[in-house]
Parts: C-alpha cells; sequence; structure tokens
C-alpha cells in the first residue's frame, strides 16, 4: 500500500468499547496523521477524530432478552451502516468487540472484498464456542488481548495477534492509591468501598440494586465505611433513585465517571462481571463479582458455558482468586459477607495484589503500537 493515510471503518459497542477502541485510534493517527476514521463510535474515539455517523450506546445491549427488545433498530443501524460503507469501500474494517453486531456486518462487507478486522476477540474460550465458524467466515485477521488466544485461532486457520491489552498499557503498575484519595477528597485511614454496577442501563437495572443493598448491610455492620460509585456517562439519573429506594442514610457518593480513581483508591470493590473486573484486577483490588440478567438469557448461556468462571480475572489467572456470585447466588448477604472477608484479611489482599501484578506484566505489550504494526501488515497485502 502507498504512504496515503488509509480509510478505517470501525464500530465500537458501548462505553468499554469507546475506551478501547480510542486507545488503539491514538497509535493509529500517529502512525498516520491524515488517518480518516468513521463509523460507530463514542466520545473517546470522536476525540481521536474519529466521525460518529451512530453513537456506541446505541449498541450497548446485553443478553439474549435485551437484544430481542431493540433487535428491529440494530438491524436498521448494521445494514444502513454496511450499504454505506460498501457504496465508499474502507481500506480496512474494524470491529471493536460488540460481535453480535460486528461479526455479521464483517462477513457482508469480507464478501465484498473490504478487508477486516476484529479487534477484542469472541470469547470462544469461556462459551459460544460455536462462533469459530463464523469468525472464519467474517474476519481476516483478528487482533487478541489476551495471551492464549491467538493459539486458538491457530488451530482453526484464522489469522490472529497477541497485542496485549490496551488498559494494562494506560494503568500503572504502580497504583496511584494516595493520589486518588486526594483526587476524590478521601482520607488516607478510611475504609473505602467502590461500587461498579456496569455501564449499560440494564445492568443497572438489574444489578445495582444488590449491590446497593449489599453496601447498605456493609454500612450496618461497619459505620465506619465510606463508599464510592462512579456512574457511567449518562446513568447518574437513572442510579440516584435507586439509592433512595436501596440504600437510604448510607452515604453513597455518585461520581461523574472517575471509574479509575475510585478503583485504586478503595480497599475493596463490588463490581459487576466485565471489563470493569479487568480494571480492578490491573489496579490490583480485591473485589466481588456479582453478575444479574434476565432469566431466559441467563438459562440460555448457562447451558453454553464451559469454564467454571466469569470474571475476567478469574478466567486469566484460571482460578477462583476471587469470589463470584451469579443470579440467584448475589444476594446483598453474601455480597457483604464476602467483601467484608477481604476487609478482614490483609495477608490474602497483599497475596491477590501479587498475582495481579504479574498479570498486569503479561499484559502490558504497547497495544495501540503492536495493533497498528499489524493493521500495516495487513493493509500492505
Amino acid at each position: 500500500m502507498d504512504e496515503r493515510a488509509p480509510r478505517l471503518a470501525m464500530v465500537a459497542g458501548e462505553a468499554s468499547g469507546d475506551l478501547l477502541a480510542g486507545l488503539l485510534l491514538g497509535g493509529l493517527t500517529r502512525r498516520w496523521p491524515g488517518l480518516a476514521s468513521m463509523g460507530i463510535g463514542g466520545p473517546k474515539m470522536v476525540a481521536q477524530g474519529f466521525e460518529a455517523w451512530w453513537p456506541s450506546d446505541k449498541l450497548a445491549v446485553r443478553g439474549y432478552a435485551e437484544v430481542l427488545r431493540h433487535y428491529p433498530e440494530l438491524l436498521r443501524i448494521r445494514h444502513r451502516l454496511a450499504q454505506r460503507l460498501l457504496e465508499s469501500p474502507p481500506d480496512v474494517f474494524i470491529g471493536v468487540d460488540a460481535p453480535d453486531f460486528n461479526l455479521d456486518l464483517e462477513a457482508r462487507l469480507k464478501s465484498h472484498q473490504v478487508r477486516t478486522v476484529h479487534f477484542i476477540s469472541p470469547s470462544i474460550w469461556a462459551w459460544r464456542g460455536e462462533r469459530i465458524e463464523k469468525i472464519k467466515r467474517a474476519v481476516d485477521h483478528v487482533l487478541c488481548i489476551f495471551p492464549f488466544e491467538p493459539e486458538i485461532y491457530a488451530r482453526h486457520g484464522i489469522a490472529a495477534t497477541y497485542v496485549g491489552h490496551p488498559l494494562a498499557d494506560t494503568i500503572p503498575l504502580e497504583v496511584p492509591r494516595a493520589a486518588s484519595r486526594r483526587a476524590l477528597g478521601l482520607h488516607a485511614g478510611e475504609s473505602v468501598v467502590a461500587l461498579l454496577p456496569g455501564s449499560r442501563r440494564s445492568e443497572i437495572q438489574y444489578i445495582a440494586p444488590t449491590l446497593l443493598e449489599a453496601a447498605r448491610e456493609m454500612k450496618r455492620r461497619r459505620p465506619e465505611l465510606r463508599f464510592v460509585l462512579p456512574a457511567a456517562p449518562g446513568l447518574r439519573s437513572m442510579i440516584e433513585p435507586l439509592l433512595a429506594e436501596h440504600a437510604g442514610g448510607v452515604g453513597i457518593r455518585v461520581l461523574d465517571g472517575c471509574s479509575h480513581e475510585a478503583l485504586a483508591a478503595c480497599d475493596v470493590t463490588l463490581i459487576a462481571s466485565g471489563t470493569a473486573t479487568l480494571e480492578a484486577a490491573l489496579f490490583k483490588r480485591p473485589m466481588v463479582i456479582a453478575y444479574k440478567m434476565h432469566w431466559l438469557s441467563a438459562q440460555i448461556m448457562r447451558r453454553m458455558n464451559y469454564q467454571p468462571w466469569v470474571g475476567l480475572p478469574n478466567i486469566l489467572l484460571q482460578d477462583f482468586a476471587v469470589p463470584e456470585f451469579l443470579q440467584g447466588a448475589a444476594t446483598p448477604a453474601n455480597l457483604a459477607d464476602a467483601a467484608c472477608a477481604w476487609l478482614d484479611d490483609p495477608a490474602a489482599c497483599q497475596a491477590l495484589a501479587a498475582r495481579f501484578s504479574t498479570l498486569h506484566h503479561t499484559l502490558r505489550r504497547n497495544t495501540a503500537q503492536a495493533a497498528t504494526d499489524a493493521i500495516e501488515t495487513i493493509l500492505a497485502h
């Protein structure tokens, strides 16, 4: 390929996809300052010069039941996006996570000779292993964020490159605990609990009440505890009524964003399964993972699951390093018991931090540069 800056189309779903895609775009624009990028994205991508035809939160639905409700709109968006991209084909399409949306789009683009890359491998190693043939039809190359993934793809004849996890680059190896506490107005000697109920509206609906009631139980047992809850963009108005209903008098402080500061500052976190659990691990925080979803989605996922873990830290360590409570087991009492157990065992917290530190080094690979190098190689062929 010549030295002109390429045209890249991208689709990233929800806040976590926007974060990861924004970091990738930072590396790509350093390599090609005149890069043109367009598609579906969020504010962090837009800050890198991305032209968002639709906002990424349009894709922020989860599970089968929730997707069914939004399915017609998602289909319309995908159809219109594909038409637009085929009318003026990009040099490469990069789908960032959101496999339920992106894989069909990638397959259509690939069938019209548009090169397709998928960044953030679908979790074929955790569940839905039957996706591998669909990925093979849809994708020219997979950029993997976990070290064991390329070998899985190689067995199926799919080109893949391990590029590390971008969050491992952005989160410092040494946790800025004191600075984060100062930034949030928390004192050094206070015991702080961070509540992270998720970044999707459906997660707030299903998970936040349980986390808030667990906080109320912890406050009853330990009145000295302080609680912070970083709210994802646009979700504060949904969270605040739940505070009054489920955690009145607890004094939970809702933050606008600031999840990294909250994780760095806290002593333990009650957290919804997802990318945030990896962020908590990179901040070397003890955590209690909770997850609830629509009963139908949970039943389907349970049948397809073939690993005993749900939380990313546990999957990566291949161990129940931190407790997980799913569906009916995610009760306020269970969460409060597990969180208080961490607070009572500094030695266990220290041992966990050492394991997370090793994991951090493994995932730290200058992802933006590694992914840019891989995309440059793809474009050259």
